[in-house]
């Protein structure tokens, strides 16, 4: 069986924000624990800002809403490890 393929088949339940990172729980009942560096907009965004996200995809992915973040991030992408850090940044 493709990992590739039962990773795009998984689908969150939930978000928590937390000072350090989110959580995301999976329809599975894993919950998976991600920093904010490594999303660097999210880095940058205050707490109040990261409390505004919807789930997008029917809970494929994550949008979050404010002007200042707009950052969508897959399921899929977390479980892999993909990252997005600061292109500004070296």
């Amino acid at each position: 069986m493709n990992s590739s393929v039962e990773l795009q088949n998984i689908k969150a339940t939930s978000v928590r924000i937390e000072k350090e990172m989110f959580y995301v729980l999976l329809e599975d009942g894993r919950e998976v624990g991600v920093p904010y560096h490594w999303f660097w907009r999210l880095a940058e965004a205050t707490d109040e800002q990261r409390k505004h996200w919807r789930f997008i995809s029917g809970g494929y992915g994550i949008h979050w809403e404010e002007k200042e973040i707009d950052e969508d991030i897959s399921i899929a992408g977390i479980l892999k490890g993909n990252k997005n850090p600061n292109p500004l940044k070296k």
